[in-house]
């Protein structure tokens, strides 16, 4: 490796040890997996990994545990409390390594980066990895259908319940009351919309995405698919949205 190489690959890893790297909430040894995103520890505590949703359950179950049992791990995270099945959210860093899990199994291309990152930093870094991982069509982005186009509603609704990740271009921003709608067609009974409430527009306004100004835009965006009238997925965090280039 040149002496440019390793400087970048440096700088890489410094980035990673910096955008999820937060307090530790534990350390134990890895015993097993219980699913594609939650380990077992020796001690018996449970595990999920944060960050991130399952592409493949299959494929990422059996690369999580290849990955991982039978090695020392530090849980890192900014709430440790538990969730409805008992499990502690964490960013599962393994001994030696500054890199967590979680980027491991996204380059892999087994899992997609969730729309509930609060962090920013922590979230760039694991965009970062689904980034690699998108462009050499690894894992799941070999398929093409991953990324589902706004412009087919159909294909988006058969994904009801699900984390999906949409393509397209905002045709129109238009306001309801309380909520504002990032129309993707022009038949609001049917076509693809984001949804938005008036109390987490600030935060949008504050990084540069007030939704007006989205219109027009082609953008990414990713979250759960629900069913109103036409497929919606609702706004929460500035990172459910990554801006393409073109109109």
């Amino acid at each position: 490796m040149t002496a440019c190489t390793l400087a970048v690959a440096a700088c890489i890893g410094r980035a990673e040890a910096a955008g999820c790297n937060f307090e530790i909430q534990g350390e134990g040894r890895i015993a097993g997996v219980v699913d594609a995103r939650s380990l077992r520890l020796d001690d018996g505590r449970e595990v999920r990994l944060a960050g991130i949703e399952v592409a493949d359950r299959a494929k990422a179950t059996a690369a999580l545990a290849a990955l991982s049992v039978g090695h020392d791990v530090t849980l890192r995270g900014q709430d440790d409390t538990p969730d409805r099945y008992g499990r502690q959210p964490a960013y599962a860093f393994l001994q030696g390594s500054e890199t967590p899990i979680q980027s491991k199994l996204l380059r892999q291309g087994l899992a997609l980066v969730s729309s509930e990152i609060a962090d920013k930093d922590c979230a760039a870094t694991l965009m970062a990895a689904e980034s690699e991982a998108r462009t050499a069509r690894s894992g799941t982005w070999a398929e093409a259908t991953v990324i589902k186009n706004a412009e087919s509603p159909d294909d988006i609704l058969a994904g009801i319940g699900r984390f999906t990740v949409v393509e397209g271009r905002v045709l129109s921003v238009r306001q309801a009351g309380a909520t504002t709608y990032l129309n993707f067609g022009r038949n609001w009974t049917r076509d693809f919309a984001l949804t938005i409430s008036r109390r987490i527009v600030p935060a949008f306004e504050a990084a540069g995405l007030s939704p007006k100004s989205l219109e027009n835009r082609r953008i990414r965006v990713r979250g759960w698919v629900e069913a109103r009238r036409g497929p919606r997925i609702e706004l929460l965090r500035v990172g459910q949205i990554e801006l393409l280039g073109g109109n």
